[in-house]
């Protein structure tokens, strides 16, 4: 997948979320996890834009970590709807695999760039 197609994908995760808190119910609840929700998930797509522009491959994996991060948040969120009873998972399935695709796809791009720059991981103990 390449940069654009990427950048493509996070924007239309956050455009999908958009349109889900948009139909959440009208609770204290639901008004909370949806404004973290839509925080989180559009964080991701902007994030990534922001990576593309690094100045560095070291600026690159730290930006990408906070991709990373939203996108983990992001995931977070949309358990506690399923799980709080707001939302269906079978409603949320779609979205909850395509932020996990998401995650996964950024995750092994931060490994591959600290083993071909040999940048330490500063999660790890070694």
């Amino acid at each position: 997948m390449n940069e654009q197609q990427f950048k493509t994908r996070t924007k239309q995760l956050a455009l999908r979320v958009i349109h889900l808190v948009e139909v959440l119910p009208p609770t204290k609840t639901a008004d909370v996890i949806g404004k973290q929700l839509l925080r989180s998930a559009t964080s991701v797509g902007a994030n990534y834009r922001a990576a593309c522009r690094s100045k560095s491959t070291a600026d690159l994996i730290a930006k990408l970590g906070i991709v990373e991060e939203e996108a983990d948040e992001t995931l977070y969120w949309l358990e506690l709807l399923v799980e709080s009873g707001l939302m269906t998972a079978e409603k949320l399935k779609s979205l909850m695999q395509e932020t996990t695709e998401i995650l996964a796809m950024t995750v092994a791009s931060i490994k591959t760039l600290r083993e071909k720059y040999n940048f330490q991981n500063p999660k790890s103990k070694t």
